[in-house]
C-alpha cells in the first residue's frame, strides 16, 4: 500500500534534478586561525565569552567538552588528566589547529603546563598549547604589571596554592581576596556585580598595579573595559586572557575595541 507521501511524490513531477553541479571551496570560516577549546564539562562561561572576546573576522573558535566533578578540590582538579588527550582528539578531527587551550585555571596549575601540553600533542603533534594561567602569566608581560591584586573563587587550599604560583612566576601578590566557594556551578552563577565589587574594592589599593580575577567559570570579560576605566589599572580574567593568548599564538594581532587594555596589545618580546 502507497504512503500519502508516495502518492504526493508520484502525482508531482521532478521538473529540475541537477546534479554535481559546479562549485568551488574556499578556506572556511577559519581563513585566519582555527582555535580549539578543551572546555570543562561544568563550565558555564567560557565558551559564551571567548566567542565574544574572539569575534573576529576568519578566527573560528571550536570545542570540545571534558568530565570533571563539581567539586573542586587538588584531587578532582588532578583527574582531569586522563581525559586529556581524548577531548583534544575529537576537535574538529584531521583539522589542522593553530592552538588549542586547557579551560582550566586551577586544573592547569595542578596538572602543569608541560603535562597539559603533552597530552595535547599526543593527539595533535605540533600544535601552540595554552592555559589560564599561562596565558595570565603572558597578559601580565604584556602590560607591564607586576604587583598583582588576585581575586580567586575557590576554596582557600587552592587559593593559596594559586598565589605560590604567581609569586613562583616572577610576580607580587599583595592583595587578594575570595568568595572561598567549592561548588563550580556556584562559582559560574556568580552575579556580575558581585564581581565588579570585588574588583573595584580590592584593586583600588594602592600596593597593586593590576587585577586578575581566576577561574573560567566567572563573568567578567564584558566589564573589562568600564573596570579600568574607573580604576586606572589593567584588568584582566582566565577568560580574557586566554581568549588574548590564543588570538595572538595564532598570529591575529589585531587591537580589539571593547575589552580593555589587553586585547590592544601585543605579546611582550
Amino acid at each position: 500500500m502507497s504512503t500519502a507521501a508516495e502518492k504526493l511524490s508520484a502525482a508531482a513531477p521532478l521538473l529540475v534534478d541537477r546534479q554535481n553541479m559546479p562549485h568551488e571551496l574556499d578556506a572556511g570560516i577559519g581563513y585566519r586561525a582555527k582555535i580549539g577549546l578543551i572546555v570543562l564539562a561544568t563550565d558555564q562561561t567560557i565558551e559564551y565569552e571567548c566567542r565574544r572576546l574572539m569575534d573576529v573576522p576568519g578566527v573560528v573558535l571550536w570545542e570540545s567538552r571534558i568530565p570533571n566533578s563539581q567539586s573542586i578540590t587538588p584531587e578532582t582538579l588532578a583527574a582531569m588528566e586522563a581525559g586529556m588527550t581524548e577531548a583534544a582528539r575529537v576537535i574538529m578531527p584531521g583539522a589542522p589547529l593553530d592552538v588549542i587551550a586547557y579551560g582550566c585555571t586551577s586544573g592547569g596549575m595542578v596538572i602543569g603546563s608541560d603535562n597539559v601540553h603533552a597530552r595535547i600533542r599526543t593527539a595533535r603533534p605540533g600544535v601552540a598549547c595554552t592555559t589560564p594561567m599561562e596565558a595570565t602569566f603572558a597578559a601580565f608581560r604584556a602590560m607591564g604589571a607586576t604587583r598583582i591584586c588576585f581575586i580567586p573563587p575557590y576554596c582557600d587550599e587552592i587559593n593559596r596554592r594559586m598565589r605560590q604560583h604567581i609569586i613562583a612566576a616572577g610576580f607580587e601578590v599583595p592583595v587578594m581576596g575570595s568568595w572561598n566557594i567549592s561548588e563550580d556551578d556556584k562559582v559560574g552563577r556568580l552575579s556580575p556585580s558581585t564581581v565588579r565589587n570585588a574588583v573595584l574594592e580590592l584593586g583600588t589599593h594602592d600596593s597593586v598595579d593590576a587585577v586578575f580575577v581566576a577561574c573560567t567559570n566567572v563573568r567578567l570579560a564584558e566589564q573589562v573595559e568600564s573596570l579600568e576605566a574607573e580604576l586606572g589599572k589593567p584588568v584582566t580574567s582566565s577568560n580574557h586572557a586566554i581568549a588574548w593568548h590564543c588570538l595572538r599564538l595564532a598570529g591575529v594581532d589585531d587591537a580589539i575595541p571593547g575589552f580593555g587594555r589587553l586585547f590592544r596589545t601585543g605579546l611582550a618580546a
